[in-house]
């Protein structure tokens, strides 16, 4: 039907079945992102309560947020996107969403500032992965995180630095998602992944989705790939977010439960 778009392809690289099912419909009621979000960032949701305060992260003193619920399952690293910073609006909606299911995440800065005005850096994803880990060993000496398994949320180049990470630290990172991710990037790393891996790509994102459908027939980890219709880059389209925090949450949540019952 005109104006509607029906079909999620989900593809699941256990190995290669494929599932088309009906998500989308029109005129549906303002998402969850575009009822709080604001210039100033992402309001409370729920009744959840973290504890939320701003750190600086590894030898560069890389800005960032922590949010920690009690009695947290896990903890969600963020990797951000060429020019995005731990403020991008909807990935600290994405972060408060998972603090509502009793994950804790961590959005930093990549890179410093007078790093960040060189291009090169930007796209330099031995570097961003190294910084990664970094954030895991940082975390991994704070208190309330102690022993927590670890998840890795990247997007565009930011899921290609998560994935690289993923594979060098098989020991370290339990779980992966990547949002609108340039997954190809990660290049040789990808059959070395080992950790969960679900990679969510809109439907309208143009060649991403036929680079992430290519990214999922190289990793030999269990993975899935998500497409959502309708969607851009950004998932910006109504009830497109949310439906990104849906499929990561229960992602997320399963196999950082996994992990913590080893």
């Amino acid at each position: 039907m005109a104006g509607v778009e029906r079909n999620l392809t989900m593809l699941d690289a256990d190995h290669g079945s494929k599932i088309i099912f009906g998500l989308e419909f029109p005129n549906a009621p303002k998402s969850g992102f575009d009822a709080i979000h604001n210039p100033e960032g992402v309001a409370e949701m729920k009744n959840r309560p973290i504890n939320k305060r701003f750190v600086e992260v590894g030898s560069k003193n890389l800005e960032g947020i922590l949010r920690v619920p009690k009695d947290s399952i896990g903890l969600v690293v963020f990797a951000h996107g060429a020019g995005s910073s731990h403020l991008s609006p909807r990935n600290n909606f994405v972060a408060e969403s998972l603090g509502q299911r009793g994950i804790a995440t961590l959005l930093f800065d990549l890179l410093t500032e007078a790093e960040a005005f060189d291009r090169k850096n930007v796209f330099d994803i031995p570097l961003l992965s190294e910084r990664l880990l970094e954030a895991v060993s940082w975390a991994h000496i704070e208190t309330e995180l102690v022993d927590l398994p670890v998840g890795l949320f990247g997007s565009s180049t930011g899921a290609a630095a998560a994935l690289v990470a993923a594979a060098h630290a098989p020991d370290r990172v339990d779980v992966v998602v990547s949002r609108g991710g340039r997954a190809d990037m990660a290049g040789e790393a990808l059959p070395k992944v080992r950790s969960p891996t679900l990679l969510i790509v809109g439907g309208r994102d143009g060649i991403v989705v036929n680079m992430n459908e290519e990214a999922s027939n190289a990793l030999c980890c269990k993975n899935r790939l998500e497409i959502v219709p309708g969607a851009t880059h950004l998932f910006e389209e109504p009830g497109a977010l949310d439906q990104v925090v849906a499929l990561a949450g229960d992602w997320f949540e399963k196999y950082l439960r996994v992990a913590g019952e080893k």
